[in-house]
């Protein structure tokens, strides 16, 4: 009963946010006015930025509970583990080297895959893995492959490279319905598939060994999630550059309300995600109008303190 109250709290809230999201921006327009013939085209670009908001907020959001439980760490989450920087970074060398955008997805998947794995194997010490560690290592390996980023950046004379600075650092300037159904595709698969492994996330984070003697898989589940949240970053990288810590803040506030459930977390973390990454658009494009700041800066601003208050806690899922 608790549970399906807060479900219709967030939904309200969802509810508001998105006409919030259609009447607000650099010129605020009222509902009415929006709905008439010559301002249609305004109306369709700000439902496409929600559309991207609930897209991105859902799928990162999602991915930051499946590492957390996996890696039983309470601060992972793409960009933290540098899977969203690896992804940019193949994406931008695949643009500096003149590569066809067919293959930018593909490229964006092998930078996240190759990154978490990276990030992994520095943090392990022979069997076990620190969480002090792995937070350090996707640090360092994110900072790392920004510099390399921003270095190709810097030293390429086309001009298209260099307007990806702002992409670099979030935009849901997404002005196509088709490219939004092709990314939808796997993001939606991607939550599904980590939303069908929840009573196994459950049982991983209760510890492996409580796992296996359930009879599960823990090794096969961690590879599957791993390759799953590494194709949602993927995916959202592609059409929305490198948003950081809605992975970290959204699971945390949800757990907080919901409970560590997974079969309840993760549905109640989608709904509280689309509402902060709509919300964060909203102040994106009106703080400062009718100059835009980047979404990413804003989730930024309101991550860090989120992750050094619970770095500092220690605290575990």
């Amino acid at each position: 009963m608790r549970l399906k109250k807060i479900l219709q709290i967030l939904l309200l809230l969802l509810s508001a946010v998105i006409i919030l999201g259609l009447v607000k921006g650099a010129v605020n327009i009222p509902m009415a006015g929006l709905l008439l013939k010559e301002n249609q085209v305004i109306f369709n670009m700000r439902l496409l930025r929600i559309l991207a908001a609930v897209l991105a907020g859902s799928g990162l959001a999602v991915s930051g509970i499946a590492l957390q439980a996996i890696l039983r760490n309470s601060l992972a989450e793409p960009y933290l583990l540098g899977t969203s920087s690896g992804a940019g970074l193949l994406v931008v060398i695949a643009m500096v080297t003149g590569i066809s955008k067919i293959y930018m997805p593909l490229a964006a998947f092998i930078g996240a895959v190759a990154s978490i794995i990276l990030v992994y194997n520095l943090a392990r010490q022979g069997n076990r893995v620190a969480d002090k560690s792995l937070i350090l290592s996707g640090v360092i390996v994110s900072i790392a492959f920004s510099s390399i980023i921003v270095f190709l950046v810097s030293v390429s004379g086309d001009k298209a490279v260099h307007e990806i600075t702002w992409w670099l650092w979030g935009s849901l300037d997404v002005y196509d319905y088709r490219l939004m159904l092709l990314v939808s595709i796997p993001v939606i698969a991607g939550i599904a598939a980590i939303y069908i492994f929840s009573q196994d996330l459950n049982a991983i984070i209760m510890g492996e060994e409580e796992a296996m003697h359930l009879g599960i898989d823990t090794q096969k589940i961690k590879k599957a999630l791993i390759l799953i949240t590494a194709l949602i970053t993927a995916s959202l990288i592609c059409v929305c550059g490198i948003i950081g810590f809605v992975g970290l803040i959204v699971p945390h506030m949800m757990r907080l309300v919901v409970g560590p459930n997974h079969k309840t977390l993760i549905p109640a973390t989608c709904l509280a995600a689309s509402i902060f990454m709509i919300a964060c658009d909203c102040l994106s494009r009106t703080l400062f109008a009718p100059v835009e700041i980047p979404i990413g800066v804003i989730t930024a601003i309101i991550g860090a303190p989120v992750f050094i208050l619970l770095l500092k806690k220690g605290k575990r899922i």
